[in-house]
């Protein structure tokens, strides 16, 4: 009597490993084993294929016969997938936790390095993905992965060249510092635990699409990013000088040839993104701890977190956890229709802090300043009218006027600052410049003279030589 043939050890009915190459259409498929009709009684489905064949049609009760029955839960197929991996491709919450419940290995990595956490990812069944990563589950493939290795962006950071051995918390602890190739940089991650956060995903995406934009020396410089694996990362240039903020508590109310010369960064940094072909760029987060200062003393805009192209529409407000709303124009949270005007705005309410020395509507809390603004009320002038260089009082309140189409564009800005800052040179070398002393030498001189008749002549009988 023949003995019954047992079938290759592959199954491929259903949704395949997140990371498997696509398959040739050019080629005829061959029929896969496992796949028959039933008809040749002379072939004999392995039970272990056959678990993967009922994970793959959710049929709880068939699974848990076989398991009963001795069958491996971790049974891997010629591709080195399981039925976890099958279950986390389909979505079947249930099949996965029975399987879960009866040992399955949560990490196990096909022959493409993907897990199950990749392929419920993948195929974004969320309910698989909390339930993988309840259970101890940790992603190894980033949503922005891609399959060829042609297609890996240029930008692309090795996660292994990042040292965060040393590293620090860094600007609302969203950025850490690492060393990067003999360098000091700072690490925007998007953590794992948010990586099936479709909008924080689509948040970071956004972000690193803007960055690859911007070159200019006022905004923070775009070094590459990490996307193919998990966590993802976002590479800038690190400014160990820190931001606005920590400069101005530090400070108080700055000269006002400083707080000029600061706004002429800020505004040429906005200016730069506000130009941007084809479309403008707009921060809508424009704030002291989202300005940096270098080296040199200057200041770059950093922060795209919540950036936007002007075309691009908002499915929902921003929110006060998103950005800070001391800061923010009224017409964004009253979630009216807004364009770059919005960071003309903010750059007033900077501009007038580093006057005042003191935030705007300090003594409010945050979430009950854009109120105020929906209400016309603006941040009083305190400071001494001598600390507001002739025409940088009216700048401000330009700057915040009610009526966004009213409020100058930054190139405007730029111009008046100018106009501004060259007056306040002008004051600064009368005022600084030292008395005269050689027109008072020769007063003394010529006195002197006076009074003594013998030097003078003989001051005039060598002149006459």
């Amino acid at each position: 009597m023949e003995t019954a043939k047992t079938t290759a050890l592959r199954f491929t009915l259903g949704k395949q490993s997140s990371m498997a190459p696509e398959p040739d259409d050019s080629e005829p498929r061959k029929r896969e084993d496992g796949d028959g009709d039933g008809d040749d009684e002379s072939v004999r489905i392995d039970p272990r294929v056959r678990l993967m064949y009922l994970a793959n049609e959710g049929d709880l009760d068939g699974i848990r016969e076989l398991l009963e029955s001795g069958i491996d839960v971790n049974f891997r197929d010629i591709d080195d997938r399981t039925a976890l991996h099958v279950a986390a491709c389909q979505g079947f919450y249930d099949v996965v936790q029975l399987l879960l419940e009866r040992g399955a290995q949560l990490d196990t990595k096909d022959r493409w390095g993907s897990t199950p956490l990749a392929d419920a990812i993948h195929y974004k069944n969320q309910d698989v993905i909390k339930l993988l990563e309840k259970h101890g589950a940790k992603p190894v493939m980033a949503p922005m992965h891609v399959r060829h290795a042609r297609e890996v962006p240029e930008y692309e950071i090795d996660p292994k060249e990042l040292d965060f051995s040393n590293s620090v918390e860094i600007d609302k602890g969203t950025f850490r510092i690492a060393s990067w190739r003999g360098i000091e940089v700072a690490v925007k991650k998007l953590g794992e635990g948010v990586v099936v956060d479709e909008d924080k995903v689509r948040a970071f995406r956004d972000e690193l699409a803007l960055l690859q934009k911007i070159r200019h020396p006022n905004v923070v410089q775009f070094l590459g990013a990490v996307t193919q694996s998990s966590p993802m990362m976002i590479v800038t240039e690190y400014l160990p000088k820190g931001d606005l903020r920590v400069f101005l508590n530090r400070k108080g109310a700055l000269k006002p040839t400083t707080a000029v010369k600061f706004a002429l960064d800020i505004a040429r940094g906005m200016s730069y993104l506000h130009e941007n072909k084809p479309e403008p760029i707009i921060h809508r987060d424009l704030e002291p701890s989202n300005i940096l200062r270098d080296d040199s003393g200057h200041l770059k805009v950093a922060d795209f977190g919540v950036s936007k192209l002007l075309t691009v529409k908002e499915d929902k407000p921003l929110t006060c956890q998103e950005t800070s709303c001391r800061y923010v124009a009224p017409e964004v949270f009253q979630n009216e229709e807004y364009d770059t005007k919005v960071d003309v705005f903010s750059f007033a309410l900077i501009l007038q802090e580093m006057i005042e020395g003191c935030p705007p509507f300090s003594a409010k809390q945050d979430t009950e300043v854009p109120k105020v603004y929906a209400a016309s009320e603006r941040p009083p002038f305190r400071a001494p009218a001598k600390r507001y260089a002739h025409g940088l009082k009216e700048l401000i309140e330009a700057c915040w006027n009610e009526k966004p189409a009213k409020r100058p564009t930054f190139r405007q800005i730029i111009t008046r600052l100018e106009s501004i800052h060259n007056t306040l040179g002008h004051k600064g070398r009368w005022k600084v410049r030292p008395p005269m002393k050689c027109f008072q030498n020769l007063e003394a001189m010529l006195r002197k003279d006076h009074s003594n008749p013998s030097s003078r002549s003989s001051r005039s009988s060598t002149s006459s030589l």
